[in-house]
């Protein structure tokens, strides 16, 4: 069997036996064929099903230091990788057989994305007055939703919060006028922190409360239609209101709330180890992410303004 005629079998059999999308069957039949071309050039002839069977580990390595060289990232050589793998795993089924280089190769590690963060301007938008500006059917949206709203996003910007952090903190945690200066968060694995409070988001706290005067301090600071505790669902479609009535990006979620407070901050001078513990983060690694976003955005800004950034 030759290496096309093995190629079209494993398509065959991810479309018909695995019920692979149509989409996952071309991906991987486009990057079985880049790998039996590379395979043809490298070798000097077209490799046959039991020759692929016995490609050495420096083969399978080459093919990927060549991609590589062609400009693909981590992301698309762990793909193409893994089809490879694939292949080779049902070529070896069909012949009774093991692949021998499969075993001491890994995959290229794929780099998290960075975090996408919004202007100063873009991130003020959600705590101000666009929520009130919302429609509901039609009609337009109560004041104490559009207070929530705007008491939420605020906070979720001035604090760094989570989505889950803020929608888990009660109204006796509240961070009102009068009260302790930080507010103490629970984050994930349970740690602790405190995180400093601007009077901005004080306010806008007080503002939505001012809607909710009988409210209990164990009750649940933000709150749905029906009383009960605001769905992380519901403050993402209010959030999805709003960017599209000002025109902001796709990429405005509650998250790059969050992640705008670090790169802001950052952009400001703060110490790294300093945001660390504002967002709680248990690794500094992760808050490194945010050098690399900030120098991008230094980065754009000198070759906007540098008269020899051509």
């Amino acid at each position: 069997m030759s290496g096309e005629e093995a190629r079209a079998a494993f398509l065959d059999w991810l479309a018909a036996e695995r019920r692979a999308a149509p989409h996952t069957v071309e991906a991987y039949g486009r990057d079985v064929a880049e790998f039996l071309g590379f395979l043809a050039r490298h070798l000097g002839h077209p490799p046959g099903a039991a020759e692929l069977l016995t490609l050495p580990l420096a083969d399978l390595r080459a093919f990927l230091a060549a991609r590589a060289a062609a400009g693909a990232g981590n992301s698309t050589r762990a793909r193409q990788l893994a089809a490879v793998r694939g292949f080779l795993r049902f070529l070896a089924r069909r012949q009774g057989t093991a692949p021998a280089a499969l075993g001491g190769l890994r995959s290229p590690r794929r780099r998290p994305p960075l975090p996408r963060a919004l202007s100063p301007a873009e991130a003020r938008a959600f705590g101000g007055e666009l929520g009130g500006l919302r429609m509901t059917e039609r009609t337009p949206l109560p004041a104490w939703q559009a207070a929530r709203d705007a008491a939420l996003f605020t906070l979720l910007y001035g604090c760094g919060l989570r989505i889950a952090e803020a929608l888990a903190l009660r109204v006796g945690e509240a961070p009102l006028p009068g009260r302790e200066e930080a507010l103490r968060v629970t984050g994930k694995g349970g740690r602790t922190r405190l995180v400093p409070v601007l009077p901005a988001v004080r306010e806008a706290i007080a503002a939505w409360l001012a809607h909710r005067p009988g409210a209990g301090p164990e009750e649940p600071l933000f709150v749905g239609v029906r009383g009960g505790r605001l769905d992380p669902g519901v403050a993402q479609r209010a959030m999805r209101d709003i960017r599209r009535l000002a025109g902001l990006p796709e990429h405005a979620t509650p998250h790059a709330l969050r992640h705008s407070f670090a790169t802001h901050l950052l952009a400001g001078g703060a110490d790294l180890r300093a945001i660390q513990e504002l967002l709680g983060h248990a690794s500094l690694s992760t808050t490194q992410r945010y050098t690399a976003l900030d120098t991008e955005g230094l980065l754009a800004t000198w070759r906007l303004a540098h008269p020899r950034a051509d």
